[in-house]
């Protein structure tokens, strides 16, 4: 009888300690430009990656070319003058010979080859893809998955130029230092809550974590003073997705928080996927400079909300009023008018443009209020959408939309997004198609992956401009959102060093009674415990059967802190990100937060009327 133990580096630590390596490698080398120090993958998780680090003995601007296999595939870089030269490589192919042309101000130029290996079967390829060779330019499209894929970016012809190994979690955004900003690999809490924010350049480094004491999930916006709005919860009270804060972008500490249970009732309205436990299921927010106002996106009400940054009080509502008590339809929700107007049904992804109006993803997923109404998934349709509203006489206008006419194909019950790019060009993002045995689905499709045989998902990201489809993909999977970026970018500039782990886990709720037990010898194999020791947590991971009572306990010299951890599983109605999904319906992973305990501690489990020892030691 056995228990698994490892001890983890963070993800930062681990970095650092290969960014030693290869500059201790470059240093102990003379690299000149007919002759560069190269290093593939330098950080560990982005493969398509490479860095070039050559001296010269006057200082010289440079560019870098990395040819497409075609013209119109290429990407290109140029930077400032230096004498020691840093350059970062983007956008190699995959089980390719990369063939990487650099050039001095001066005229000197030499080229270079960079080989790669065949990208795993998680990075998707298109199955269906019309453009046009310079639309896209060196822009590409990124996709972060809800399925089991990885999140990866897609040039004008469906190559794959960049992908990532770590399990990133919901959204990705570029922020004004040119990095980006997107989930950690970290789980909190089932389903898919995570530890928080990483700040990562497209080279793959990770330059900070962000973390909070209940996790973070779907959505986050950067402040015009660099702050961050990070939607959370606080798991403690038993709800989850109802919470947003503002985090220090220099500490990670926690400067302001909304609540939406102190101004939204959580037991009327809900949608269809709607439970006590996720009743509102936040899944974007939105500040606005000129209304000093948050704009939420609430799932499992059907309803887009808009707070006072200020105050937190609540200034409307959009959706279906139907549900909702009289008082609030009267004084927060919107009467439509015009010819054509839909209400928006289980949305994502608002958007507050320069002119005010509200773009959504409207999903649709029962597209009403009532179960007596609720519209079957192979009538229905998801679309993007465009309202204008009015606060003086609270009237809505529906002033665009796309997706309705290409029914239910293009429907989603989960996850997607819109970007506005500009007056009349929009990118519009269904990516939760999918269909169960020819059947169109009427849940996330992710809840069938690995489970139900026939299942086939899509995901569809289309730009338009002027009514116009300029760029048309389809990949075989879910993605949770599309992201149309630049690889490189002028601000993201490669820095040297560790990186930093900001914010708190907070300190775990303990059970304060001791529980009677009889001693029952080492734990049995039929748990599969394993146990795993980062640097800023420990992590239980086992297989119990529903409802079993299960306490893990760190026993110290002094003291001993007790843990209880759930067994009871959770019917999840809105599985947005599956990648974080075990496969055993027994499995259980319970992480404890190291902040708060000191010493060294003995971990044992007590599983219902037994003691076990686990033989493991860890240092807090």
């Amino acid at each position: 009888m056995s228990v698994t133990f490892k001890k983890f580096d963070h993800i930062i630590t681990e970095q650092y300690a290969l960014e030693q390596a290869f500059l201790t490698e470059y240093k102990n080398g003379n690299h000149t430009l007919s002759a560069p120090f190269i290093k593939l993958n330098p950080y560990g998780i982005a493969p398509l990656t490479a860095l070039i680090l050559f001296k010269t003995e006057e200082a010289l601007g440079v560019s870098v070319l990395v040819k497409g296999k075609e013209k119109a595939g290429d990407m290109t870089a140029t930077f400032e003058k230096n004498t020691e030269h840093v350059l970062p490589i983007y956008g190699l192919y995959a089980d390719y010979n990369n063939e990487v042309v650099i050039t001095l101000e001066n005229g000197e130029s030499h080229t270079v080859y960079i080989q790669t290996e065949a990208a795993p079967e998680k990075v998707l390829l298109p199955t269906y893809l019309e453009t046009t060779p310079g639309y896209l330019g060196e822009n590409v499209i990124f996709v972060s998955p809800t399925s089991k894929a990885m999140t990866a970016a897609y040039d004008y012809k469906g190559e794959v130029r960049w992908y990532g190994t770590l399990n990133f979690a919901f959204d990705l955004k570029r922020i004004k230092n040119g990095r980006i900003l997107l989930g950690t690999n970290r789980l909190v809490a089932p389903p898919y809550h995570t530890t928080g924010l990483y700040e990562m350049g497209m080279i793959g480094k990770i330059y900070k974590e962000y973390r909070l004491p209940s996790g973070y999930h779907h959505d986050e916006f950067e402040m015009e003073d660099g702050n961050l709005l990070v939607l959370t919860q606080d798991l403690p009270t038993g709800t989850v997705e109802d919470m947003c804060v503002l985090i220090d972008r220099e500490t990670g500490k926690i400067l302001k928080s909304w609540d939406y249970k102190k101004v939204l009732p959580q037991n009327v309205a809900g949608s269809g996927s709607q439970d006590a436990h996720d009743w509102f299921h936040n899944n974007a927010v939105w500040y606005d400079k000129k209304t000093n106002s948050l704009t939420l996106s609430g799932r499992h009400q059907d309803a887009v909300i808009n707070l006072d940054y200020e105050t937190g009080d609540l200034n409307w509502i959009i959706g279906d009023p139907e549900g909702w008590p009289a008082e609030m339809v009267e004084k927060y929700f919107f009467t439509p008018v015009g010819d054509e107007f839909d209400w928006q049904y289980e949305q994502h992804a608002c958007v507050v443009l320069p002119d005010g109006d509200i773009m959504v993803f409207d999903n649709g997923h029962f597209r009403a209020k009532s179960k007596e109404n609720y519209v079957p998934a192979d009538k229905n349709f998801s679309r993007g959408v465009r309202f204008r509203i009015n606060t003086e006489d609270m009237t809505i206008r529906q002033v665009w939309q796309f997706g309705k006419e290409r029914g239910k194909d293009f429907f989603s019950t989960y996850i997607s997004n819109v970007e506005y790019y500009g007056e009349g060009h929009y990118m519009v993002h269904s990516g939760g198609a999918g269909a169960l045995r020819g059947e169109t689905c009427n849940v996330p499709p992710v809840m069938h992956e690995g489970k139900e045989e026939g299942l086939v998902m899509n995901s569809i990201t289309i730009e338009i401009k002027d009514d116009v489809i300029m760029h048309e993909m389809h990949l075989p999977g879910n993605f949770y959102r599309a992201e149309k970026l630049s690889l490189y970018c002028e601000e993201d500039v490669l820095t040297f060093g560790k990186g930093e782990l900001l914010g708190s886990l907070g300190v775990t709720e303990e059970m304060m009674t001791e529980v009677p037990a009889e001693n029952g010898g080492m734990v049995p194999d039929t748990y599969k415990v394993r146990i795993g020791e980062e640097e800023d947590r420990i992590i239980l991971k086992a297989s119990f059967e529903k409802g079993q009572l299960v306490m893990i306990m760190l026993e110290g010299e002094e003291t001993t802190h007790r843990y209880f951890v759930p067994t009871t599983k959770r019917p999840f109605l809105a599985m947005c990100v599956g990648t974080f999904q075990e496969t055993d319906e027994r499995a259980v992973e319970h992480p404890i937060s190291k902040e708060g305990l000191k010493g060294d501690f003995k971990v044992t489990l007590l599983i219902d009327d037994q003691k076990y020892e686990t033989g493991v030691s860890v240092t807090c």
